[in-house]
């Protein structure tokens, strides 16, 4: 007896541990293989990949029967019973009929297809990945309709939709897994500089319009997501390496590199990790228009010449040549005369690179859908930043720290960002003071004072005079005497005060840009639709942020300590599904509160209705209220930028600004002072209007402190499928109150705005600063326009897409002379891809053309004209399942059409690349 309890006790431990294995095979309706499809059993956390052949093989201590569901993006879902061990299956998944079936999660913050999405929305892929004839997957997007992408840089590429975007694009708002992916300081994106490796990336969503109903103040014209892989469901290594050459008339033909691996494995069904590294480095585009943008006639023999990418030029001052010698007035004259300036391309190396690193841990204590994650992710980078001035960002970092709680119907996520400027600098900043260190301004402006005087009136005693010259030769003699011995660039006496210069945090004699920004970021989210799903579907929400400034007083006014302040909120939404599931009503509502502000609510009502017999058709509305508080800048900056002083108005900020300025010789004798102090509030209480001061009229500026901006956004759409083709139209209006702005003033150093005697005096003697405040606008402004997209698969499986996006803006400029919306969008831009996925066996390829309409560029830096333009990007792949391989030929700007999208950056030139990318 004890030994048959014994054998019946052994036997049931053996059943106990014993393992169901399911092995099989995932093609697509052609039978090829569909790689990293998801196996997982139904209603468990269990699962694996098929590999780059579509095999799969499943242990599992489930004992049969249970049910495998099969998924794979852009493919229609399919689901095998296992009843015994062992068991082999050859799953066949249906590629989606259209872009249309696809799932995505932001535009309700639950999954549901873009059909049925309440809002506009945009989706980008593996599949688009993998097609998109780009050199980078981020590039890729803007084959988007509706979307526009602002390119800086090699590494740096602004993304936007719907207008009013300049590089520095705050009123954008990109997330990845959940993280604010802007600069904490700088207060928006900086592309993809340090953001996501292409192998780590499941799908791009983009929202175009506001979403503050759910994701507050930044998400205010726009929304990208950029979802990763979980490695539970994505396992393996896999790989990219990218090569190719960029071809540009300033740069000539320079080589890149993009190589990228990611490694992720699950020990278990409760433990898994991932780890991914990219680095990509170039050479940026040249950035060579030495043109004088405001005097197009002008070339460097003129005195007051300042060329667009020439810098430290913009010193300069008003001479007066009868003065020194007591000529009658009119005798010699006076002139505008500026400093001589250095090339950009004299003071950056244009080495463009991007290094990015993340890791994840994955945690699932009961092995179901309960997961603990910690998220790490490291990004270093150069590129160009045109704002103000044109920025080198050298060995930028920023990093970003997350632990996530969540499970199917919660998440509770907290993370903090970080950004160390490095050795980056304002190369605007960094000709001007390798000019001071080699000549002080009032020793150089007094040589070529000296040397025009005695050249016009022919004294023999200066070098190379004989006789007297004319104005013309004057000048440039002038010029040549005051630029003896003048630092050249290449040559060690240029190297080392340039080196002293770039790494000198005040601008009054340096250029570098320091800034150690962080914040810190908790939000959580909470479906209560499992437990309300007979009466609609529900979800609560909330966020808290908390920004610590800290620029050691060269961009912020934190000259004692950093400045800290926090904002917070939370929301509501309710969908509820009616008339047999034809008819979606959601209704969200927001509350969101910034400690200088009062707080603000957003709603968000929309209703989508599914018409047709095979409800293939719907119709869409939604109309909400958003918001957009003002940046960390708008509210604390305080730098002098040379053109302008930039001062922030946050309440405890305007008397933060302290500055001291010499006052003229003209002013010395009216006020018998030599210097003046002002303060940062003169610029919204004691300065004069500029655009009055220009026409003649010095009006006195009253310049409101800054308070958030408001949209109300109205949105109307259709989407439908017949057959193999899906339609998308969308149109909007956007109507803005307190539309966030900036506005220039002139501070007289002496005397007070309304005198009618002394500040007026100040104007005329040139006391006077240029200040920038940072306002509201009273203008009523809005912006309207619509998308239309058709995509089609025809001649069996070609694909074939075409979109078009009108944009528009409504204001009256000549009612606001002094304010630039910055609208920054063309009217029109009509784009078009043609493809095949499977040509002929293992062969395909994509071509994109995309056509942009001109339109004006308003920004800090430069306003001018972007001419219209034309891209052609095209790619072949072809892949070996034996070596679980895909090579890539492509191309951008094959047409070889040089072109730029705002004013004072390097022309675009071409791109031609091979990649080999495995495993993936």
């Amino acid at each position: 007896m004890k030994k048959i309890l014994f054998l019946a006790l052994l036997l049931s431990g053996f059943i106990g541990i014993s393992q169901t294995t399911v092995n099989g095979k995932v093609v697509d309706q052609n039978n090829e293989p569909i790689p990293g499809a998801n196996v997982v059993i139904v209603g468990k956390a269990i699962g694996t990949t098929a590999d780059f052949d579509g095999l799969f093989n499943l242990e599992t201590s489930e004992v049969p029967p249970f049910q495998l569901k099969i998924t794979s993006v852009g493919y229609s879902e399919a689901t095998e019973n296992v009843t015994e061990n062992n068991q082999t299956f050859t799953v066949v998944l249906n590629e989606a009929q259209t872009f249309l079936d696809e799932v995505v999660i932001s535009a309700s913050r639950t999954p549901e297809r873009i059909f049925e999405s309440p809002v506009s929305v945009e989706r980008f892929g593996l599949k688009e990945i993998k097609n998109t004839s780009s050199a980078s997957f981020y590039s890729g997007l803007e084959n988007l309709k509706g979307v526009d992408i602002n390119k800086a840089s090699l590494t740096f590429q602004s993304l936007n939709t719907r207008g009013f975007a300049t590089f520095a694009n705050t009123r954008f708002l990109q997330l990845i897994d959940g993280m604010d992916n802007s600069a904490p300081g700088l207060n928006f994106v900086l592309g993809n500089l340090v953001g996501m490796n292409e192998l780590e990336v499941q799908s791009v969503e983009i929202l175009p319009g506001a979403s503050s109903a759910l994701y507050g103040a930044g998400a205010f014209n726009g929304l990208l997501y950029m979802n990763s892989k979980n490695p539970f469901d994505f396992q393996g290594i896999s790989t990219y390496l990218r090569g190719g050459v960029t071809s540009q008339e300033a740069a000539g033909s320079n080589q890149y590199y993009d190589i990228g691996i990611r490694a992720a494995h699950a020990f278990s069904d409760k433990f898994a990790v991932k780890a991914n590294f990219s680095i990509l480095k170039g050479e940026d585009w040249h950035a060579v228009d030495r043109g004088d943008f405001d005097n197009p006639t002008f070339t460097r023999a003129d005195p007051s010449y300042d060329g667009l990418n020439v810098y430290g030029d913009e010193v300069g001052i008003v001479l007066n040549f009868d003065t020194p010698l007591n000529l009658a007035p009119g005798t010699l004259g006076s002139a505008f005369v500026s400093r001589t300036g250095y090339d950009e391309s004299d003071l950056t190396t244009y080495d463009a690179e991007s290094v990015k690193f993340d890791g994840s841990i994955h945690y699932r204590p009961f092995a179901n859908d309960f997961e603990i994650v910690y998220n790490g992710r490291v990004g270093r980078g150069n590129t160009i930043y045109p704002g103000a001035n044109r920025y080198a960002i050298t060995n930028f970092i920023m990093q970003q720290h997350k632990l996530e709680f969540r499970n199917d119907n919660f998440f509770l996520r907290g993370y903090i960002t970080t950004e160390n400027s490095g050795d980056s600098y304002d190369t605007r900043f960094a000709a001007i003071n390798v000019n001071r260190a080699w000549k002080g301004d009032v020793q150089w402006f007094t040589e070529y004072t000296g040397a025009y005087i005695g050249s016009r009136l022919g004294n023999t005693a200066l070098p190379g005079i004989t006789t007297r010259l004319d104005d013309t030769a004057a000048h440039a003699y002038a010029r040549q005497a005051a630029d003896s011995g003048r630092l050249v660039p290449g040559t060690p006496g240029f190297e080392s005060a340039f080196n002293q210069v770039i790494s000198d945090g005040d601008l009054a004699t340096g250029a570098k840009f320091i800034d150690n920004t962080k914040l810190r970021h908790v939000d959580a989210n909470y479906n209560f639709t499992h437990l309300t799903k007979d009466i609609a579907e529900i979800q609560v929400g909330g966020s808290f942020r908390e920004y610590v400034l800290n620029s050691g007083g060269t961009i912020f006014t934190d000259f004692d300590k950093p400045i800290t302040y926090g904002e917070y909120g939370a929301y509501l939404q309710v969908q509820k599904k009616l008339v047999d599931d034809r008819l979606k009503l959601t209704g969200s509502v927001r509350y969101d509160k910034n400690e200088f502000f009062d707080g603000f609510f957003s709603p968000r009502l929309s209703a989508v209705f599914t018409a047709g017999e095979k409800r293939n058709q719907n119709f869409r509305a939604s109309i909400q209220r958003g918001f957009r508080n003002p940046t960390t800048q708008d509210l604390f900056i305080g730098l002098d930028a040379g053109a302008a002083i930039l001062v922030g108005s946050a309440p405890n900020n305007l008397d933060r600004d302290v500055r001291t300025f010499d006052i003229s010789a003209e002013g010395q004798a009216l006020t018998g002072l030599q210097t003046s102090t002002i303060v940062g509030r003169a610029a919204y209480e004691g300065g004069y209007s500029l655009s009055s001061v220009l026409a003649g009229a010095p009006t006195a500026a009253d310049v409101p402190i800054v308070k958030p901006e408001e949209i109300t956004a109205y949105e109307l759409g259709y989407r439908a499928q017949f057959g193999k083709v899906a339609i998308d139209l969308s149109a909007y209006y956007n109507a803005y109150t307190d539309f966030l702005s900036i506005q220039r003033v002139l501070v007289p150093l002496y005397g007070e705005v309304g005198d009618g005697g002394l500040s007026l005096l100040a104007l005329q003697n040139g006391d006077r600063k240029v200040y920038q405040a940072y306002t509201n606008s009273p203008a009523d402004i809005g912006a309207y326009g619509g998308t239309l997209g058709i995509d089609a698969k025809i001649f069996g499986n070609f694909d074939i897409g075409a979109n078009y996006t009108y944009a528009e803006i409504d204001f009256n400029q000549a009612a606001f002379p002094d304010f630039q919306t910055q609208f920054n969008t063309p009217r029109h831009k009509v784009k078009a891809s043609f493809g095949n996925t499977e040509l002929f066996k293992n062969f395909g390829f994509n071509v994109n053309y995309r056509w942009s309409d001109d339109y004006e560029w308003q920004s800090t830096f430069q306003n001018g004209p972007i001419p219209s333009f034309s891209v052609l990007d095209a790619q072949l792949n072809y892949s070996v399942p034996s070596i679980k391989s895909v090579f890539k030929l492509g191309g951008s700007n094959l047409l070889g059409e040089e072109y730029f999208t705002a004013v004072g950056t390097g022309l675009i030139g071409s791109m031609y690349y091979l990649s080999w990318t495995i495993n993936n």
